[in-house]
């Protein structure tokens, strides 16, 4: 029997170099394995462009722009919803009655207009995205971004009580599924994880020769993570530490220059990063956020290739993953962690538990299964 499916992507999903395209590319390969014919259907407005390698994996692709200006603006709307409505996405959804996975929040605007009653529609949610947006305003420092993203968190927070029961919301962590049920009173909602890159544990046995703090560094929470870091952790302990990820502010760049221990790496290759997280003998990662949405996928990246984890509450809360990592509450408890990490072997019996925690949970074809039969 052949099976069709339109996937529609709040934005291009190819390169896969960010969490969300990681999550939605790596579903379209598994879809396509598992002999899926897939209607891509994707937003493009920015310098992502239209890329050819997407052919391979679609029977179909169609590209809509993303409104922007007046039209885009709704006083009941969030702008990541009422920017991606779009008539010619709505026809041509309506040529079939093939199953739909809407990928994000972003891309439900639509729902209205489709007749949901004899219909299969599976929603990926990226995050709890009216707690999502309360944080990025939190972490923001500019005065208009801030008030952008709280008057965003409150239109979101609003039209999540107008989703429609008769969807599937496919959530990432058991905190998100507890709010969609509790708060917006969705019943149908399921535990489905990120599909990682990574499926099999690779950390090596032995002692690495660094340590490492890994992330897109443009964003204002992951500088301030960084910036933490060296202000209040590696100044007290003097072990050397590495900063990677896209585009560091010159703020970042002038501070890592100013610590005698600290080597900046801007913009390293997907094979680059991943070489550092393998020779790395602690990887770093605190976060900052109050209330938790989603998953890091640079914890995963840690788990999956790397050696020991240093993290806060923040990073690892509901993830099931606790066990698997060295948790600190202050810039005092990191310094005291790593210390008695650095000339700590990482061991087979951690790698053993690694396998256990991540192995069938983060299982990309287990998944992919399991998405099949809601949508089927």
């Amino acid at each position: 029997m052949n099976r069709h499916l339109h996937i529609v992507c709040l934005d291009v999903p190819w390169p896969a170099d960010y969490g969300g395209a990681i999550d939605m590319m790596n579903r379209i390969m598994m879809f396509k394995r598992s002999g899926i014919h897939i209607h891509l259907h994707y937003f493009s407005y920015n310098e992502r462009g239209m890329p050819n390698e997407l052919n391979q994996f679609c029977e179909t692709i169609n590209v809509y722009e993303r409104k922007k200006g007046a039209n885009s603006i709704s006083s009941k709307l969030p702008y990541i919803v009422s920017s991606r409505i779009n008539d010619e996405l709505i026809s041509n959804l309506k040529k079939d009655n093939h199953p739909i996975l809407l990928e994000g929040l972003h891309c439900t605007g639509i729902l209205s207009q489709l007749e949901l009653t004899n219909r299969k529609v599976v929603v990926r949610m990226h995050n709890e995205e009216s707690i999502y947006y309360r944080e990025l305003a939190r972490a923001e420092s500019s005065f208009f971004k801030k008030l952008y993203f709280l008057r965003e968190s409150k239109l979101i927070k609003k039209y999540n009580h107008q989703l429609p029961d008769e969807c599937i919301y496919a959530c990432l962590s058991s905190e998100d599924i507890h709010v969609l049920k509790e708060e917006y009173h969705l019943h149908h909602t399921k535990f489905v994880p990120i599909f990682p890159t990574w499926q099999k544990v690779n950390g090596e046995e032995g002692i690495g020769c660094l340590c490492l703090y890994h992330g897109n560094l443009s964003v204002p929470e992951n500088e301030k993570a960084a910036l933490w870091l060296m202000q209040n952790v590696f100044i007290k302990i003097r072990k050397p530490l590495v900063i990677a990820g896209k585009k560091p502010t010159k703020r970042l760049r002038k501070m890592a220059e100013l610590c005698q221990h600290t080597c900046l790496v801007a913009d390293p290759t997907e094979t680059e990063m991943n070489d550092l997280i393998r020779k790395a003998h602690i990887n770093v990662l605190p976060c900052f956020n109050k209330n938790i949405t989603g998953i890091r996928l640079k914890l995963l990246h840690a788990l999956f290739e790397g050696r020991h984890c240093v993290v806060n509450e923040p990073m690892v809360k509901g993830t099931g993953l606790e066990a698997a990592c060295h948790t600190g509450t202050t810039a005092n408890a990191f310094a005291s962690i790593i210390t008695q990490l650095i000339n700590q072997p990482f061991t087979n019996d951690e790698i053993v538990l690694r396998k256990k925690l991540l192995g069938d949970t983060y299982d990309n074809e287990k998944n992919t299964r399991q998405l099949i039969a809601y949508l089927w």
